[in-house]
């Protein structure tokens, strides 16, 4: 697991090649995280299954209860199959652009 914390958001990538130890490490380490905008990377993956991404729902979840955002970056994959409490797109550009509109919102209230 490789880890970037820069000063909005830490950006997380598994180096391990096994996505559900990925889930179980990041889940095991959470405490580390729970304070950051979180960017997940997993574009190393092709050919990921909806089951897979919903792995991080519940992970998810627990997060954007504590007003943090977290952002999943899958390279390929239908997005429209995503359910909306999760957020999934196709670059890290685009999760940095995410986490400063979510933050925008967090400020006005929203």
């Amino acid at each position: 697991m490789k880890v970037e914390k820069k000063e909005k958001d830490t950006l997380i990538k598994d180096t391990q090649g096994n996505l559900f130890s990925f889930i179980e490490k990041l889940t095991s380490e959470y405490n580390t995280f729970k304070d950051d905008n979180l960017i997940i990377d997993i574009s190393a993956y092709t050919d990921l299954k909806l089951k897979e991404i919903l792995a991080f729902l519940a992970l998810s979840n627990t997060h954007r209860k504590g007003r943090k955002s977290f952002v999943i970056v899958v390279s390929e994959f239908d997005f429209d199959e995503v359910p909306e409490e999760m957020i999934v797109v196709p670059t890290v550009l685009e999760a940095h652009d995410i986490i400063e509109m979510e933050e925008i919102e967090r400020d006005l209230g929203f």
